[in-house]
């Protein structure tokens, strides 16, 4: 192999596994080890689902800017030929000898009274001209800005769609390599993960906190599947999002911007319907059934339940989001 074909395929190796969790060596592994790899490589997947959905949003706000900005020049500039047709008017009667001055009024008037009502006629046309031309500028200015806006959403939506598509395949590969390793786990591995677990049923409090947790709770048992929107199956977030959506509260789709929303509390103050962020990257969250247990979609292989707030992960951030 040439030393130039050789530069080339250890960068594209480094390149590929700076972006997707390897799948661990093929030789037997103690079951332990095996439960583990395959942890993390949820845990990957999960990270890169929430990644593409995020370029998704960001694209599809980029793209409503796009359609605003559109909208603003097009009334714009229809307003701006609604005064270019009063200017045109005024400019005409002026070329076709009416003279706004005052001399002209003078001279044609046939008295005192005639005279001043001349004037003040002239100044109201000159006025009106003045307005008029003055807002057919601003709005052909407006025009102007509203297609600057345009173009410069049009390219930042280009660059998310871009976003999109390269997340999308990192997502896809790490998706597969997880789903991959699941098959590989011994049947008491994947029986022990699917567990459902004891139902939990709690009194829930009043309000829209309550009422996103009623509904969060009656998902039990229900499958995890990455990137899900439900009713059927969940991602984490999207568990979430629909909990407080029963209850009237419209929450984002995605765990990194979950994480800001409403007001942060201390692992003390964790009170029922807060939303628990887990992980430095912000990529997973569940949502407090009181202050020691939490219910959530876990990952694919394991069915919505409840656990230990603690045991989930490392807390990035708990957010409050009524109340």
């Amino acid at each position: 192999m040439s030393g130039r074909r050789a530069a080339r395929t250890t960068a594209l190796a480094a390149v590929v596994a700076a972006t997707v969790v390897s799948m661990p060596a093929a030789h037997a592994q103690p079951a332990d080890d095996a439960l583990k790899s395959y942890t993390d490589l949820t845990r990957e997947a999960e990270k890169l689902t929430q990644d593409h959905l995020k370029a998704q949003s960001d694209l599809a706000r980029a793209n409503a800017i796009v359609g605003a900005a559109t909208e603003a020049e097009k009334k714009a500039l229809a307003e701006s030929e609604q005064y270019r047709g009063q200017v045109d008017v005024l400019t005409t009667a002026s070329f076709e000898g009416a003279r706004l001055n005052n001399l002209s009024a003078f001279l044609t008037s046939t008295s005192q009274q005639d005279f001043l009502e001349r004037m003040q006629a002239m100044n109201i046309i000159a006025s009106d001209q003045n307005a008029a031309v003055s807002r057919m500028s601003a709005n052909l200015d407006a025009a102007q800005k509203a297609r600057t806006d345009a173009s410069k959403a049009a390219a930042a939506a280009e660059k998310f769609a871009t976003d999109v598509s390269t997340r999308k395949v990192a997502m896809d590969q790490q998706v597969t390599a997880a789903r991959s390793k699941y098959q590989s786990l011994s049947v008491p591995q994947q029986k022990a993960l699917a567990a459902p677990g004891p139902t939990v049923n709690v009194q829930v409090p009043a309000g829209a906190a309550g009422a996103a947790l009623s509904f969060a709770l009656s998902q039990q048992g229900k499958p995890y599947v990455f990137g899900s929107n439900g009713p059927n199956s969940w991602d984490c977030s999207s568990l979430t999002q629909a909990s407080y959506r029963a209850a009237g509260v419209t929450i984002p789709r995605v765990t990194y911007d979950q994480a800001k929303i409403g007001r942060a509390v201390s692992r003390g103050e964790v009170a029922a319907g807060d939303l628990i962020i887990y992980y430095s990257g912000q990529s997973h969250v569940a949502m407090a059934v009181n202050n020691t247990t939490a219910v959530h979609a876990s990952t694919e292989g394991v069915p919505v339940k409840t656990a230990s707030i603690d045991s989930i992960g490392p807390i990035s951030v708990i957010r409050r989001v009524v109340g």
